[in-house]
């Protein structure tokens, strides 16, 4: 195998070891917000409202998944529904009050846990990582 053969095996497990922390963190840190609904809540309120159609491309899932979890989040008072200005036979979607405090909520922790875990790394280490995961994340966005 090699040298690259098994840094690649090596990015795989850690990514899916990562994959499954975050999951488990996200539930312990605020469970009354999932990491499913915490990242659509953050795209609205980074994107202003948007439609569900935009969710769907965005997170590259099918239209019917984001369907339920819209329908999940706007039933838990978290997103609100309104008539597109531009176009009054679709709808859009952005965070209600409550799920902007609760996210808002959920970064303060997540924040705290993400600096507690990096405490020993210097800050070009940390920079360097930030540009590693948007370098990687960059090769998904259209």
């Amino acid at each position: 195998m090699s040298d690259r053969e098994a840094s690649m095996d090596v990015i795989q497990r850690e990514l899916t070891s990562f994959a499954r922390r975050a999951r488990q963190k996200a539930a312990q840190l605020h469970p009354e917000l999932s990491l499913v609904a915490h990242s659509m809540l953050d795209h609205m309120d980074k994107n202003g409202s948007c439609h569900a159609a935009d969710l769907a491309g965005h997170f590259m899932l099918d239209k019917s998944t984001v369907s339920r979890q819209i329908t999940m989040l706007e039933a838990e008072g978290m997103i609100v529904r309104e008539t597109d200005p531009d176009d009054h036979r679709r709808q859009i979607v952005k965070p209600s009050e409550k799920g902007l405090d609760l996210l808002k909520g959920a970064n303060r922790q997540r924040r705290a846990s993400f600096e507690e875990r990096f405490t020993d790394w210097d800050d070009t280490d940390v920079a360097q990582l930030a540009a590693y995961l948007r370098s990687y994340n960059a090769a998904d966005v259209d």
